[in-house]
């Protein structure tokens, strides 16, 4: 029986029973692609799926026999069956169970016959029949829409499968289905949770200490980085959640931020095409005073960066003197490649919304990843048009908007004193010592400016593509060179041409060369597993944390395992911290400091804050020499501090 026959057999069955049947067509197997509704009957129904399979000896008619085919036998769960016998007809004849009419009872109608395309085996995987407005329609099976019609059509009629199917495809190119088809993968990975990176050291949580984390796990299961930064304060608390049972509501209510922002922002390219990112701004707390964090501006930037980084500015802020809370935000947005009129009118948008949740009593933006004096200029000067008033303390007193020059200095020096110190206390000192740097933006330039003051040897610096090592060692002529090179934005590799013996390490990290110090100034979760191994067999015996959450949390087990002193970046940054919190002071205006007084000022709040935690930590039996005494002492001041805020205000 060849298949001719077979797909006749089908296609009466079909009729007969008024049920989807599934059609399967072979690659390469000629099919008529002008059945209309009429003609086909399993077309209203048929689930469209292209298998491979062998060669078949087609029937086709030609255009000389003007006849039409009808089926004579019937088809049983897809296997043909003996043609049913038919009674004579007086002007026709009967060849291989297939009855020709005359061409005069029916209209004629070119045959259209064309070889099945394979690039159409993807289409019809997504593909479904449906009747709708009494005309069988091929389906997107993801956005449950047809191909529109074209007004031009080259395989046949208006109604063809072809010109629905070539519709289709054009479709499947389309926006609709792209987000269409996104949104339905989205939906599937949501029915499985994310596996959620979790220390070791969670597992040894007390009852009480284990259920807070575990409900902010069901809460926000998908926002990875915020979940990370609050395991280590969770861990720190312990002894303070067993020995004050009243601290427990407080934390769980400190863990919930008290408003979350999320906002379009559309903005328009040089060329005039339209582009839309997306905006944060999380207040976490304002039990201490008005909010202050930095705006990030960089592809990874999200709701849980942005909560994780507030979070992290919240503690910051109430380990200081200076008692403010916390904030941050930013957006998606990358300003690398983008010309000044762009990240203008980026800035501009941007800040169309932010504006209504800032203010001398609210929150008071700072610089953070990819947001400069530049920047800082642009959002300032569209914020004081919306608002109609000059508010010199959106970052700084002097340098209004563009944030005081002496902060980055104040952060960037602050890292290295606090390095000193923490030699000091092991009786070594930091001169002569080999040091890493990763990162070089504004506070890297600074950490390597003060390592050379120091006498220390700092050897390399990085960026997103790669590393720089000389082992030489830089020097201020050096140093100078790398500065003008990050102005003109241009790549460290421009170093090589004055320095040939250097090295460019691509596609890596600098954790691996020999060194005493590290200081890791890039970005969040840059040491993992790996290079914590790493850092462990280059000799490094002391981490200072620059940036915010540099390691996973298995890296910091593995370095304290280890007996790294890792210096936690809530301590670290109390430079920067306390020189930004001075600006907001009226009387600061008035200040000429010279630079001994900038550098006493800023060892002043290193050095007091390093008291705090070390006390804050023995007040719990968390004794000095432990090599987490520092982290847990940070962190269990922190949250004195702002529970007793909290405890003060009452349930608000």
């Amino acid at each position: 029986m060849n298949s001719a026959m077979d797909e006749i057999n089908l296609m009466r069955q079909a009729q007969r029973q008024h049920q989807h049947h599934l059609m399967v067509r072979g690659m390469g197997e000629e099919i008529d692609l002008e059945i209309g509704p009429g003609d086909d009957p399993s077309f209203s129904g048929a689930d469209l799926v292209a298998v491979a399979s062998g060669h078949h000896d087609n029937v086709v008619p030609t255009d000389e026999h003007k006849t039409l085919l009808i089926p004579c036998s019937g088809a049983v769960d897809g296997h043909a069956q003996p043609p049913a016998p038919q009674p004579p007809l007086p002007h026709g004849e009967e060849h291989d169970g297939i009855l020709r009419l005359p061409s005069a009872h029916t209209k004629k109608k070119k045959k259209v016959v064309k070889k099945w395309r394979e690039e159409w085996a993807d289409t019809y995987k997504w593909a479904y029949v449906a009747v709708h407005d009494n005309t069988p329609r091929i389906f997107c099976s993801v956005c449950k829409e047809y191909g529109r019609k074209h007004r031009r059509n080259p395989y046949g009629n208006e109604g063809s499968r072809n010109m629905q199917m070539s519709a289709l495809e054009e479709h499947n190119n389309s926006l609709l289905h792209k987000e269409a088809l996104r949104l339905q993968m989205a939906s599937k990975e949501k029915l499985q949770p994310p596996e959620i990176e979790r220390p070791v050291y969670v597992k040894a949580l007390s009852k009480t200490a284990a259920s807070i984390l575990e409900s902010v796990l069901r809460r926000d299961p998908y926002e990875a980085e915020f979940i990370q930064s609050i395991q280590e304060v969770v861990h720190s608390l312990e002894p303070v959640l067993v020995k004050n049972t009243q601290y427990v509501q407080i934390l769980e209510r400190l863990l919930e931020p008290e408003r979350c922002f999320i906002f379009r922002v559309p903005w328009i390219d040089d060329r005039g095409e339209a582009h839309v990112n997306r905006g944060f701004r999380v207040q976490f707390s304002q039990a201490l005073g008005p909010c202050r964090g930095g705006l990030r501006f960089h592809p990874s930037m999200s709701l849980s960066v942005a909560k994780f980084l507030a979070f992290e500015h919240t503690l910051k802020n109430a380990l200081s003197l200076y008692k403010l809370g916390g904030a941050a935000g930013g957006s998606d947005f990358d300003p690398k490649g983008k010309s000044d009129n762009e990240i203008m009118r980026f800035c501009q948008s941007f800040m169309d919304e932010l504006y209504r949740y800032l203010g001398p009593d609210q929150d008071f933006p700072a610089e953070d990843i990819g947001v400069g004096p530049r920047e800082m200029g642009y959002l300032f000067g569209q914020y004081r048009c919306l608002s109609g008033h000059f508010q010199g303390n959106f970052t700084g007193p002097k340098i209004f908007w563009s944030g005081s020059s002496f902060r980055t200095e104040a952060t960037g020096y602050g890292l290295v004193f606090f390095a000193r110190l923490l030699l000091a206390e092991m009786n070594k000192e930091l001169k002569g010592l080999r040091c890493v740097i990763s990162g070089s933006g504004k506070i890297a330039m600074h950490v390597l400016e003060k390592l050379l003051s120091c006498g220390a040897i700092p050897v390399t610096v990085s960026d997103s593509k790669g590393y720089l090592v000389d082992e030489d060692g830089f020097d201020y002529m050096k140093y100078s060179l790398l500065r003008d090179i990050k102005a003109q934005q241009k790549s460290l590799k421009e170093y090589l041409k004055s320095y040939p013996h250097a090295k460019y390490i691509d596609d890596a990290k600098p954790w691996s060369e020999q060194c005493d110090v590290a200081f890791p100034c890039a970005s969040h979760n840059e040491i993992d597993q790996g290079e914590a191994v790493a850092i462990i067999k280059s000799g490094c015996r002391v981490l200072i944390e620059c940036s915010n959450m540099p390691c996973t949390v298995q890296a910091v087990d593995i370095l304290r395992k280890a007996k790294v002193l890792v210096a936690p970046a809530k301590a670290t940054a109390a430079g920067g911290v306390a020189f930004g919190e001075l600006e907001l002071n009226p009387e600061f205006n008035l200040m000429q400091l010279s630079v001994e007084d900038f550098e006493n000022k800023i060892q002043d709040a290193i050095k007091q804050t390093y008291e705090r935690s070390i006390k804050a930590a023995q007040d719990y039996g968390i004794m000095k020499e432990n090599p987490e005494s520092l982290v847990h002492g940070a962190n269990i001041c922190a949250f004195h501090n702002i529970a007793q805020a909290m405890t003060d205000q009452g349930c608000v």
